[in-house]
């Protein structure tokens, strides 16, 4: 685990575009592609816009292949729905084609929106381990990642799939990637900050008892993959040097 503290966002933001950039540009030279997983929420944003703007000109983004690591039960139009936000943000503004966004079906029952989102994957893969190049991951005040919350299904769920998880203090369902699937990525990044995040952040990096039935975020542990946090001063208050 790599765990980066910045002073600002400003400087996270654009430390974490250019990781993103870095990763993009070995993936494409190597196997032609960049299997990008996006995470939702308003977190994001930022880099997202300078992704699509001083990072516009980088990538060779028609080579780059967009999923969402989760997504809300609601309509595509709805402003809660992260790939609405992604699409207002970077895909859009970069002029990604349709074909190259992955986005979860919620038309559909929330358990067969995850199934067909699976095949979707499995699809893009031809069939081989779901290994993507880069996966970004959030993280709630209460320790949940992608949607990944605690005391859910989705804690126990040691199977590498997407998963529709109900989530009773939300009262609503949500499709998710599985940690098991997640934990398959060659990179995996956090991107948490801010004051509110700091307890959740002393127990899933600084707790030596590992209990992810409370804190979700401590089953990210990537198989052969790398692990990073970027994070800030105000989220890190509480860790022990």
């Amino acid at each position: 685990m790599n765990l980066l503290i910045y002073k600002t966002l400003e400087e996270l933001n654009q430390d974490l575009a250019d990781y993103v950039i870095k990763i993009a540009e070995m993936s494409i030279e190597e196997n032609d592609r960049f299997n990008f997983v996006l995470t939702g929420g308003s977190s994001p944003k930022a880099l997202y816009h300078f992704l699509a703007t001083e990072g516009q000109h980088r990538i060779d983004w028609e080579k780059v292949y967009f999923f969402f690591g989760d997504e809300r039960n609601v309509p595509a139009n709805d402003d809660n729905y992260n790939g609405l936000m992604a699409k207002k943000t970077i895909l859009d503004p970069l002029g990604i084609k349709e074909d190259h966004i992955f986005y979860v079906d919620t038309t559909l029952a929330p358990e067969k929106a995850a199934i067909e989102y699976k095949k979707a994957i499995d699809k893009h893969f031809n069939g081989e381990d779901p290994v993507f190049d880069l996966i970004l991951l959030g993280m709630g005040d209460d320790a949940h990642t992608a949607s990944i919350f605690p005391h859910t299904t989705l804690v126990k769920d040691e199977e590498v799939n997407v998963a529709a998880v109900y989530v009773e203090k939300l009262d609503t369902y949500r499709i998710s990637f599985t940690a098991a699937l997640i934990n398959k990525a060659d990179n995996i990044a956090f991107l948490v900050f801010g004051e509110n995040k700091a307890e959740a952040l002393k127990h899933v990096i600084g707790d030596a008892e590992k209990n992810p039935d409370l804190y979700p975020s401590q089953l990210i542990d990537p198989i052969d993959g790398k692990l990073t946090w970027f994070t800030d001063v105000a989220a890190t208050k509480l860790l022990e040097d």
